[in-house]
This record gives C-alpha cells, structure tokens and sequence, in this order.
C-alpha cells in the first residue's frame, strides 16, 4: 500500500524523529553534533521555520518544528543531505546515514506542544543517560532555562504559556518538565491517532488538518523539469550539460542545477552526477560557490529565486 502524503499548510507543527540507518549511530563526537547545530541553523536562516525542541541522542534525534511557507519534506531531505555528506567526509566513507523516511506526526500545537516540548527533554532520562534534564547538553532544555544561549531555538511561545515574566517562565517551566521525569514511552508522540498515523489531535483538529491534505502542494520538480529549466535560462541543449570540458556557462548551469535540486529537496546530487558524469563533490561546490556569490550579485540572487519559484 502507497504511503500517505505528507500534510503540509502554514505554521504546521511536527514531532520529527531521524533514525540511524540499521539503528546506527549518527553522531561520534561532539563536533559531529556542533555541526549539526550549525545545519539546522542555516536551516531556519534558509527556510523560515521554528525549532520549539530538539534532542540528539546517539543513533537518532527529535525536533519540534514549526513550518512556514516551505514543506517540511524539503527541509528535512536537505538537512539529511548536508549531514550525511559532513559524515561521509569525517569518516571517508560512503552510503546513507539515516535510515530511510524520516518519521513526522503532525501534532495540534494548542493541545499538545508544552507536553511535546517535555517529551522530548525527558528523552535522556528515559535512556537512563542522566539523572536529570538540565545535565544533558544535546537537548533546548538549558536553553529554555537559560543556561544555554541557543539562537535558533524558538522558546518564548512555550515560555509564555507560564508568565509574561521570563525568570518565572523558566521556573515555572522546570516544574512542569519535572512532573513529567516519570513518564515513559508515549505511543501518540510516535504513532499519531488510531484515526490517521499521521496526525495528533481530536477529530475537529484532523478534520481541519485532511482539508489541507486535499488541497495539498503540488509535487517538487523532478531532474527532468530542473534540467529543462535551466537549460531553457542559460539558452543550451540538455545535451550541453553532459559535455566535456570547463566552459564557464555551462559550469554555472550544472552548478545551478546541482542549487536547485538541493534546494527543491526532490533528487539528488547522485543523480545530476550520473546525467552529467561530474563528481558529486564538484556539483555540490559549484551550488555553493554560486549561493555565495548571489551574496554579492542581485541579478544573480534573481535568477535563483525566479527558478525556484518557476519549479513550484
């Protein structure tokens, strides 16, 4: 049977668990998870979503976010992408890093996001890796409790369901994360309603929810449409990709190509290398030299941005 699609809509809220390919581990040390910080940084930078929670354990992680205009499948895919290609590196090695689909429950934030919020920062405890929430430095615990200055964590909508105050928000906030150290597995954070597995809420929330699943986006531009596109801006054949040499024009198409894709979420890097028969590290620096130049070049940064939006 075919998965359900994804739901998305503005300011959709999701329970996110990655998962370690066999169940293993995703992070080594502790640079592995600084640079995972500083990819879901440039992630809310990029893409304009919220992180309420997070939580890194060793072979799999939990986020709290919050859309906005961009899916969460795009946000994720590359995520995913940028990390598994940082440990690839770290460790000269190659393959997937996670495993498979990323699991996400759409979650009725007005009912269940302080609970959820909790339930992730118990995580540790529940692995009897800590005595308590605070000693765990991979989790926004300090963060809400302002031990931890964390600037892409988003805490003030949690922090002012407590008080208008911030120092009694926090304390106050502890209290209800202590309450809840007992807690064991909940299946709903996982698994969603018995109704729809995708979704947490009552039936009023799901019913509002499935409307925007009928009316959902339309499906990212494949390899084919990213090609045809940009082949159509820079006036050459899709054949004119593949071809051998280092022609500056043609550089700067597979390397918008290569932007695209992983700005789309929908492909791979892999899958240009094989069409163009480039290295996939010499595709995915050439999106970055471009990314950084559009810094600097407005018509450039237009150019992006138009064919983004052409591809839907």
């Amino acid at each position: 049977m075919a998965r359900k699609p994804r739901v998305h809509y503005p300011a959709a809220l999701y329970h996110v668990i990655m998962r370690g390919n066999a169940r293993q581990d995703i992070f080594f040390d502790d640079e592995d998870r600084y640079r995972f910080y500083l990819l879901l940084q440039e992630g809310v930078e990029r893409y304009g979503h919220r992180i309420h929670a997070f939580c890194l354990m060793t072979n799999h992680v939990h986020l709290a976010i919050q859309v906005g205009e961009i899916t969460l499948s795009r946000i994720m895919q590359n995520l995913c992408f940028r990390y598994t290609r940082w440990i690839n590196w770290r460790l000269n090695r190659s393959g997937h890093l996670f495993q498979g689909r990323f699991k996400a429950i759409l979650v009725d934030a007005d009912a269940y996001l302080l609970e959820l919020t909790r339930y992730l920062h118990v995580n540790p405890l529940r692995a009897d890796m800590v005595q308590t929430p605070e000693e765990y430095p991979w989790s926004s615990y300090r963060g809400y409790l302002g031990l931890e200055t964390i600037p892409w964590l988003t805490t003030d909508w949690v922090l002012s369901q407590f008080s208008k105050r911030s120092d009694k928000a926090r304390r106050d906030y502890r209290k209800f994360v202590d309450l809840g150290k007992g807690d064991g597995h909940r299946k709903e954070f996982h698994s969603g309603t018995n109704s729809d597995n995708r979704i947490l809420g009552d039936d009023t929330f799901i019913d509002k929810v499935l409307v925007h699943a009928e009316t959902r986006p339309k499906r990212p531009a494949s390899l084919a449409q990213i090609l045809e596109n940009v082949c159509r801006e820079y006036a050459v054949e899709q054949k004119d990709i593949a071809t051998p040499g280092k022609y500056r024009y043609l550089s700067e198409a597979r390397g918008m190509a290569a932007w695209l894709l992983l700005e789309s979420g929908h492909g791979t890097i892999t899958e240009l290398s094989k069409y163009t028969g480039r290295d996939p590290t010499t595709l995915s620096s050439a999106a970055k030299r471009l990314q950084i130049r559009a810094k600097k070049d407005r018509i450039l940064a237009v150019k992006m941005k138009e064919l983004l939006e052409r591809l839907g």
